[in-house]
């Protein structure tokens, strides 16, 4: 068993100010960030790792008040930990009944830091999870193996736009150009984009002239332990400086 628990992020609707998601991320039982917990996973005990993830993410967005709203959990999982889609998916099933979680307001989402050993392998998990009414998503979309490539094989029902596109997209013609034409795309294929990372107001107006409507970063709210912060829109924050 591993010693962890989980923060939550936001991931806000700018057109309502309100949560449209909260993204569990996991961190070791004292608050200790993801990297040093992250250490600890091996291919051997991967698959436990990833359980017990999902366990504490349905547990713990729960036990912080997710039901009192009407927000999505967005929970991190592991395609290489995944040996059976329907077999793997049990007791995230039995958590979400037994702590009276709708299982229509889960997404997951995927990122690998390395390449998936098997693309059709996680096509085939995208696919169940969508028969059984969760939402996927690809996160840092753009960074590393999380791309085009992958986008063409199957489509998930959000993208997540990797940070390092959205980092300096103001002073950076490039940068705006490729997240205009994979908005564009996304829009074609019916899925949904989100911007995560967003630190700044010229980085926030920028997305928002692009049509972005789920933005997540720092600027609107920072992850919170063990609880489910609350949005901060950007006028707002103004207002209260001023």
């Amino acid at each position: 068993m591993f010693d962890i628990a989980m923060a939550f992020q936001p991931i806000a609707d700018v057109e309502t100010g309100r949560p449209f998601a909260f993204e569990a991320l996991v961190r070791g039982a004292d608050g200790t960030g993801a990297a040093e917990v992250l250490t600890s996973v091996t291919p051997e005990n991967r698959y436990a790792f990833d359980q017990q993830c999902r366990v504490a993410a349905i547990e713990g967005a729960v036990a912080a008040g997710i039901l009192k709203t009407d927000a999505r959990l967005s929970i991190n999982f592991l395609p290489n930990a995944v040996y059976s889609p329907m077999a793997c998916i049990q007791l995230t099933l039995k958590t979400a009944r037994s702590s009276g979680f709708p299982t229509d307001r889960l997404i997951f989402e995927f990122t690998e830091n390395e390449e998936m050993a098997d693309t059709d392998h996680v096509k085939r998990i995208v696919e169940t999870y969508a028969k059984m009414g969760f939402g996927t998503a690809i996160d840092d979309f753009g960074a590393g193996h999380a791309g085009l490539g992958l986008l063409a094989k199957f489509q998930t029902d959000y993208i997540k736009l990797d940070m390092d596109l959205i980092r300096g997209i103001e002073q950076s013609m490039p940068r705006r150009m490729i997240v205009e034409g994979v908005i564009r795309i996304a829009e074609a294929l019916n899925i949904t984009v989100i911007a995560e990372g967003i630190e700044t107001l010229a980085e926030y107006d920028i997305l928002r002239a692009l049509g972005v409507r789920y933005i997540q970063g720092y600027l609107l709210a920072r992850p919170g332990f063990r609880c489910l912060p609350a949005v901060i829109m950007p006028s707002e924050s103004i207002a209260a400086v001023a």
